[in-house]
């Protein structure tokens, strides 16, 4: 079916999204203008307000609207501990763990050199300055568990070991809940590498 110029350039941009097919979009498409145009305009607005205010902090690269983010202006985290993740949505998961209580460095992607992607473009140069500033005593590798995850961290481990830090690697393996028959043979060496004693 052929529709409205206009539509079909709705339609192609919703389609940006990570997730969103071209049904998923046609439906969504039809739903704001057809049901929801006050909606339609809000998320307009709010996507021109956030890409015109919101940048990457200065120290971290994590999404703020402030030169210097909330986590890199606290006093009341410790400044000695750098955890290096791959996106803005990594540093909302540790988050809500409540489990850290670091720093972060946010590298906005993986070592990718098939896509063009090397060092330069994750902010190696940046990452190094932080290393070797003289706060960080200790950097967590918690890249994803992937090939491209795993060359980033071992690049990484090798800029943290000349600067003469402590290099960790956060754990990988069976998830609290999981059974042992559904998890992946990968997941289950990950877990029996890094077992530890019983207490």
């Amino acid at each position: 079916m052929v529709f409205s110029p206009r539509l079909q350039q709705l339609i192609d941009a919703l389609r940006c999204l990570p997730g969103v097919g071209p049904k998923t979009a046609q439906r969504m498409s039809f739903h704001l203008l057809e049901r929801d145009q006050d909606g339609a305009r809000h998320i307009a607005e709010s996507i021109g307000a956030a890409l015109e205010h919101i940048g990457h902090c200065s120290r971290c690269r994590m999404l703020t609207e402030q030169d210097i983010c909330e986590i890199c202006a606290s006093r009341s985290r410790d400044q000695s501990l750098l955890c290096v993740v791959e996106t803005p949505a990594d540093v909302i998961a540790v988050e809500q763990s409540a489990a850290y209580r670091g720093m972060f460095f946010v590298l906005m992607g993986h070592l990718s050199p098939l896509d063009g992607i090397g060092p330069d473009e994750l902010g190696m140069e940046l990452l190094s300055e932080r290393m070797t500033s003289g706060d960080v005593k200790e950097v967590i590798l918690a890249t994803n568990p992937t090939v491209e995850g795993e060359a980033t961290a071992h690049y990484i481990a090798e800029l943290a070991t000349r600067a003469g830090l402590v290099t960790t690697r956060i754990a990988h393996g069976v998830p609290v809940g999981g059974e042992l028959e559904f998890v992946d043979g990968g997941t289950l060496t990950h877990a029996f590498a890094g077992r530890r004693t019983y207490d």
